[in-house]
């Protein structure tokens, strides 16, 4: 039997993200399958020896990576859930934050990590990446790594553009949980419901989002906690929001089901996403989706979502207008539930362990 690591950062749990749903049930499924994939944080002491293989998850963050597969000298695999923040930090952020348009996107990505480290709000738990930097960090990981496992042919091509790197990899894709998101065309939908199921901070674009329907005739419902430095984002989104626009804290996956059944429309305006994991949740229980166009996703959505510019308020506004209208489309779901469902995706993390080992 395999026995498997997954090291996650160190905040996983206290600030839950999209890593936090693929790593749960990444290991929950491959549990189901008869494997050891024990979850455990990059700040915890890890007996390497009671483990064949380390399976490490985002590739932004290369410090935890760095330290533990150098102390452990076991094969192993990255999910490089390579989100790019550099069009978000360079061109619209606010305050001191505008000075970072001038700094490469690897330059800011350890800059973040350095502060976070220094604020106390996570680990660092490798020094040599405070003299190696993110990018030569990034580069010696994946030199290093038995296999990478993207979300997406379009990720991999990114990552090897970005660091000039070929590493062997399988695509493993995210998904959704289809015995808990289940659509009954049997509840009528509601058309002048729109809702966004997403971390509130500034790459997730709330702030356009709220400008394109206040005080339209459609209810907004922002589902989700502010990222822990996205206070004053969050404040800024609070303080525009007209009436019919609604906040509702970060909820667990099972209370989203009753609004992903009521509403019509699911919308996520990001400046990127790879995936966006509530649009494939959102979509199996036969909400209509918007999303922008940076990033991944129409590896995943193809021509069956309604995409929008996140820059223009005025796009977001008759990309929600339109979908609202449009009947569900089927074709998205049946494509999904045989493509992008968590049991797929443990079927190929599967296939890579046993190409690695």
């Amino acid at each position: 039997m395999i026995k498997v690591a997954f090291i996650t950062r160190s905040t996983i749990y206290t600030v839950p993200g999209g890593d936090t749903i693929q790593a749960v049930q990444t290991a929950r499924h491959l549990t189901e399958m008869g494997i050891t994939a024990d979850i455990r944080l990059a700040n915890e002491s890890i007996l390497y020896s009671h483990y064949d293989l380390l399976h490490f998850f985002n590739l932004t963050r290369p410090a935890d990576i760095l330290y533990h597969s150098q102390k452990a000298g076991k094969p192993y695999v990255v999910s490089t859930i390579l989100c790019n923040y550099g069009e978000y930090d360079k061109y619209h952020r606010k305050g001191a934050g505008r000075l970072l348009r001038y700094l490469s996107t690897d330059t800011i990505e350890y800059l973040k990590s350095i502060a976070r480290y220094l604020l106390g709000r996570d680990s660092l738990a490798s020094l040599s990446y405070t003299w190696l930097g993110q990018r030569k960090s990034i580069k010696n990981i994946l030199s290093r790594a038995a296999m990478i496992l993207p979300n997406s042919e379009s990720e991999y091509n990114r990552v090897i553009q970005s660091y000039e790197r070929k590493v062997k990899h399988l695509v493993v894709p995210n998904g959704a949980d289809q015995n808990l998101f289940q659509y009954d065309p049997a509840i009528k939908k509601d058309e002048k419901l729109v809702i966004c199921a997403a971390r509130i901070e500034g790459i997730k674009n709330q702030l356009n989002l709220i400008r394109a329907l206040n005080n339209t005739s459609y209810r907004l419902l922002l589902i989700g906690t502010h990222a822990p430095n996205q206070l004053a984002y969050y404040q800024e989104c609070r303080e525009i929001a007209a009436e019919n626009v609604g906040f509702i804290d970060h909820i667990p996956q099972q209370e989203l089901v009753k609004y992903y059944r009521r509403a019509k429309v699911h919308i996520l305006p990001s400046w990127f996403e790879t995936t966006g994991l509530s649009s494939i949740e959102a979509a199996l229980m036969g909400c209509n989706i918007v999303t922008s166009d940076k990033g991944d996703v129409r590896e995943y959505f193809a021509d069956d979502a309604f995409y929008c510019d996140p820059s223009s308020p005025e796009s977001i506004l008759a990309a929600v207008e339109k979908a609202s209208i449009t009947p569900y489309n089927e074709t998205l779901r049946h494509r999904i539930l045989k493509q992008y469902t968590w049991k797929q995706a443990a079927s190929q993390t599967l296939k890579a362990y046993q190409s690695v080992l």
